[in-house]
């Protein structure tokens, strides 16, 4: 016994969740109390759950309340035998319990079908008979000798060859004769017959044994009953009852009626019924096994002998016979493996690949022909999919690169079986048909022009892919090595410039942009590239201005009276671009008397005008020429070389004695004197402040300068007219002497044309240098020889001096 309910208990890990049921078991009726006769396993982690017996069908107190255990995480229920479970086969051989599971709101309830089968080997007695009271058998003093009382039902009585035998005393005058009991349980009237033995009762100890050292005693009570006053008759009743095999155990088939008081109804045959019961007090016939006619066919048909008595009087008894027709039902639509399909396959699932074979029986008929239909849902009247026979196929190419095309096929099968009524059963089918990245994305070359002055950040176009798959175009771009001056945009593509450009440095260039795709296949790593090399030409843009060299010549020529004297010529490029020749030039300053011209980059004095426009002393030109760029390129950029001219007239003896035109350059070599001074560049608030203060403190302080003068010239008188004339004298002194110093060497010069150096000389040339942080003038004067110490003093300060040694 405890191996058996070790066995029960390792089953109970392996049981369905309670939606299984209901479950049909078979127990012997050799089982005694306490017996596990089924157990479940449960899971609910969130609360405490509980297991109910509903009820009993027939009602009885043999089972127990199902016990609730928790084993290793789950809930293992429990059913078993009670104490006062006596199960006899041949009484009651079918159970029906309603067990109801609770785990919180969740409520699942199902039937536990408990089958008692007979157990050949079981030599207990059980029953009334076995019981201390003992079994009671009523029977009318009318009865005849000899007759069949009782029939004592214990199993394995013929099979085991059981000896039967009454131990209790039967002396008279008490007995009017011995019972006796036969090998097969039988008891018998005596033959004397129970006349005038009513209202006496014989208790019968009766002795079974089976085999060596295997027996029972039970007990037999024969209460005689008078003979009736009144008969006991059935009321009308068919006799032919057709039932359907769908009848659950318990269900009611007929109730039988018979007149009387107190009447009680039992079946006589067949003994044992096993199909068939009858309420004693109710007369109601009822299954009491399921009417299973594909396993039992025997059950298509029974005949019942049924009989009626009153309680108080079993002799006054009376039988009625019934046949009951049990007709087939088609019960159970077909059931099917797989109960539902859920499948994804690639777009590139070649036509005719099996997706899945479906197995269909039916329960009902085992072995029978089933019919099956594929019935499509969405889309509608889809014809990727196809049914021949029992097996599902891909019928049609399936594509997912256009929109839309990438369905989910939703359909179902259709089984039907051929009973009445006509089940079916439909089986879904989801066949989920997932995208796969085919194709590379791919662009085509392209060219694009950008000037070379274009700032950062400027668009110059942009790369257009294509990719066949679903959803198209979607790409992202990258640029695979090349420069990195330029960027692509990761999602449109756009081309921008990142730095500076230079026309000069480096005019094409040419990018490989790598286009990779995503989100077009069910795997989300699986990519696909393309590239194309995409040409950037750089337009010229005239962004350096010419360089001469030198920037500024000094030049001494003689003017010979109506000759024309080539000066200099002037030479000028671009270092950035030296294959860049065409220059314009022009004179925009210092041609006073328009004396001197341009032919291409030379410098031509012009000498042919007559009249007292003739220099006829020293005199110094400072020409500016304007050099621009000539291509065409846009902007045109310009520089100005300063080309400084002295000229000396030449006498008609000088003319005689030289026959040939010359131009003397400079000789001269400049001493350069520069003093740098820094200076603050404040904030503009700052500056602001202190202008409105310093406006305030000028206003302030000349309101008591005023006021303080006006007080002196009240004490003071007006000076004299001869003061004021020396005055005047003074500051005409000091002008005369101020113009002389600066005629002084032009005079002398004329006087000494032809000994003088001509490197002493004062140009008259003065230059604000901006090219530096630094406020710098230079002035450029005659031979330092000539100015007095007392002159020196009167020069302005805050000038750079360039005195010639």
């Amino acid at each position: 016994m405890a191996l058996l309910r070790i066995l029960a208990l390792l089953l109970a890990l392996t049981v369905s969740e309670l939606h299984c049921l209901p479950w049909f078991i078979n127990v012997s009726e050799s089982q005694g109390p306490g017996t596990i006769l089924q157990s479940f396993s449960f899971n609910c982690t969130s609360h405490m759950p509980t297991l109910q017996l509903v009820h009993v069908q027939p009602p009885t107190t043999f089972f127990n309340p199902p016990s609730l255990t928790r084993w290793q995480g789950i809930y293992v229920g429990t059913v078993t035998l009670s104490s006062s479970a006596r199960l006899d086969a041949l009484s009651v051989n079918h159970y029906k319990l309603q067990l109801r599971f609770t785990c919180g709101n969740h409520v699942m309830e199902g039937p536990l079908s408990v089958n008692v089968r007979r157990d050949p080997g079981h030599s207990a007695c059980a029953g009334r008979f076995a019981s201390p009271a003992g079994e009671i058998i009523q029977v009318l003093e009318t009865v005849t000798p000899g007759a069949r009382l009782y029939t004592l039902l214990l199993p394995g009585l013929e099979v085991q060859r059981a000896q039967i035998n009454i131990i209790s005393a039967q002396d008279p005058p008490y007995f009017p004769g011995p019972f006796s009991i036969n090998g097969q349980g039988w008891l018998l009237v005596p033959s004397q017959g129970l006349k005038g033995q009513a209202e006496k009762v014989f208790q019968l100890q009766i002795l079974v044994t089976f085999g060596q050292n295997r027996s029972c005693l039970g007990m037999l009570k024969v209460k005689v009953l008078p003979v009736p006053s009144s008969l006991i008759s059935f009321l009308k009743q068919a006799s032919n009852i057709t039932i359907l095999e769908d009848l659950p155990p318990g269900g009611k088939v007929v109730q039988v009626r018979a007149r009387g008081f107190d009447v009680r109804y039992e079946i006589l045959s067949p003994v044992p019924c096993p199909l068939f019961s009858i309420g004693r007090a109710d007369g109601v016939i009822r299954t009491t096994a399921p009417l299973e006619l594909a396993q039992a066919p025997g059950a298509a048909v029974t005949r019942l002998r049924v009989k009626a008595h009153e309680r108080l009087r079993p002799w006054a008894s009376v039988e009625l016979e019934l046949t009951v027709n049990v007709r087939s039902v088609n019960r159970w639509p077909p059931r099917c493996l797989p109960a539902m399909l859920v499948t994804q396959i690639p777009e590139t699932t070649p036509v005719g690949t099996v997706l899945n074979t479906f197995t269909c029986a039916d329960p009902d008929s085992p072995g029978s022909i089933l019919d099956y239909q594929l019935q499509f849902h969405s889309p509608p009247g889809s014809a990727s999919l196809c049914l021949r026979d029992r097996v599902l196929e891909v019928n049609a190419t399936l594509d997912c690169d256009a929109r839309g095309a990438c369905f989910q096929h939703a359909a179902s099968i259709l089984v039907l079986d051929g009973g009445q009524p006509l089940m079916t059963t439909e089986v879904p089918v989801l066949v989920m048909v997932t995208p796969v990245n085919e194709f590379s994305p791919a662009c085509v070359p392209h060219k694009f022009r950008i000037r070379e002055d274009a700032g950062p950040h400027t668009l110059l176009g942009s790369v257009v892919g294509m990719d066949k798959d679903y959803p198209h175009n979607n790409i992202e771009y990258y640029i695979s090595g090349g420069p990195t001056i330029f960027s692509v945009d990761r999602l449109s593509g756009e081309v921008h410039l990142l730095g500076s450009l230079d026309y000069e440095l480096q005019t094409l260039y040419r990018l490989n942009v790598l286009l990779i795709d995503h989100g077009q296949d069910q795997d989300p790593t699986h990519h696909r590239s393309g590239s194309c090399t995409i040409t950037i030409e750089v337009e010229d843009v005239n962004d350096h201005a010419p360089e001469c060299q030198p920037p500024f010549q000094e030049l001494t020529i003689y003017a010979l009276l109506g000759h024309s004297v080539e000066v200099t010529k002037v030479s000028c490029w671009v270092p950035q671009e030296p294959q860049r020749l065409a220059f314009s030039y022009s004179i925009v300053g210092g041609n006073s008397q328009n004396r001197f011209s341009l032919q291409g980059a030379t410098l031509v004095y012009n000498n042919i005008l007559l009249g007292p426009l003739w220099p006829e002393q020293f005199y110094t030109y400072e020409l500016l020429i304007r050099v621009a760029d000539a291509g065409p390129s846009i902007p045109h950029l310009s520089t100005t070389a300063t080309v400084s001219v002295h000229l000396i007239p030449w006498s008609a003896s000088t003319v005689a004695t030289r026959t040939h035109r010359s131009t003397v350059p400079s000789v001269m070599t400049p001493l350069l004197v520069t003093d740098t001074e820094a200076f603050w560049q404040p904030e503009p608030w700052f500056v602001v402040v202190l202008t409105v203060t310093s406006a305030l403190f000028v206003l302030a302080l000349g309101w008591l300068l005023l006021r303080l003068f006006q007080g002196l010239v009240q004490m003071h008188q007006t000076p004299s007219k001869p003061t004021q004339a020396l005055l005047l004298n003074g500051i005409q002194g000091t002008e005369e002497s101020i113009q002389g110093f600066m005629e002084a060497p032009r005079m002398e010069m004329s006087q000494a044309p032809s000994s003088v150096d001509l490197s002493l000389h004062f140009d008259g040339r003065a230059q604000d240098s901006r090219e530096s942080p630094f406020s710098q003038t230079t002035l450029h004067l005659g031979p330092l020889s000539l100015l007095t110490p007392s002159q020196r003093l009167l020069l302005p300060p805050g000038i750079h001096y360039l005195l010639f040694p």
